[in-house]
């Protein structure tokens, strides 16, 4: 788990750093106009389009797309170091737009279970965004509770992050399930693993508060 977790940090290192290049490249190309709630909104509302793809099976067309709006997420971030316009209110955003995207994703896998008579999937996608928003629900929780203790908002923000199924794992596991046609098994892992990350960031969470 421990090296996983390593892999896992590395390769969002390596986002990170070409989403600043690429933030410092647009920022000069629109003297400075595209802030970082434009660039936060485009993903969200990208994300119509592609539920909508994904619930007419068109799984190769969704995968791409996902993957480039689902960087987005992190363009956004380097946007508003490099404009120094990080702030609550910008993650709070940030936060609520990507549970709104997984809501329209898992709606739309829900819509092509049913379209093509596979009832129980559909239910497994209900229980999959169940456990994505558990898995945050926990969180933003520890960190209402810690909130008044002196720590900054990105160091809150980071302080309850345990468990491997985050948001960037589970965007990664829709978009191989989309590429294979498989999204049954991956919709299963999701839940499972979700629900999972939610019961142990509880377990977490809670040792940390009573400490």
């Amino acid at each position: 788990m421990k090296a996983l977790d390593q892999l896992l940090d590395r390769l969002r290192q390596i986002v990170r750093s070409a989403m600043n290049q690429l933030a410092i490249f647009l920022n000069q190309m629109t003297h400075g106009k595209l802030t970082p709630d434009i660039i936060t909104l485009t993903g969200l509302f990208a994300h119509l389009p592609i539920a909508l793809l994904i619930g007419q099976g068109f799984f190769l067309f969704a995968a791409p797309l996902l993957v480039i709006f689902g960087l987005l997420d992190a363009l956004d971030g380097a946007m508003a170091r490099l404009q120094k316009k990080a702030s609550a209110a910008g993650m709070l955003l940030d936060a609520t737009t990507d549970r709104m995207k997984e809501i329209f994703l898992y709606a739309g896998i829900a819509f092509w279970f049913v379209e093509n008579d596979q009832t129980y999937g559909a239910v497994w996608a209900v229980a999959a965004i169940g456990g994505s928003l558990l898995v945050s629900y926990v969180k933003a929780k520890g960190e209402t509770a810690v909130a008044g203790s002196g720590l900054s908002h990105a160091a809150v923000n980071r302080l309850f992050q345990d468990g491997l199924f985050r948001f960037e794992i589970r965007m990664t596991l829709l978009v191989i399930g989309l590429l294979v046609h498989q999204l049954l098994p991956l919709v299963v892992c999701i839940t499972l693993f979700s629900w999972m990350t939610a019961m142990s960031r509880l377990i977490s969470i809670s040792r940390k508060l009573r400490a």
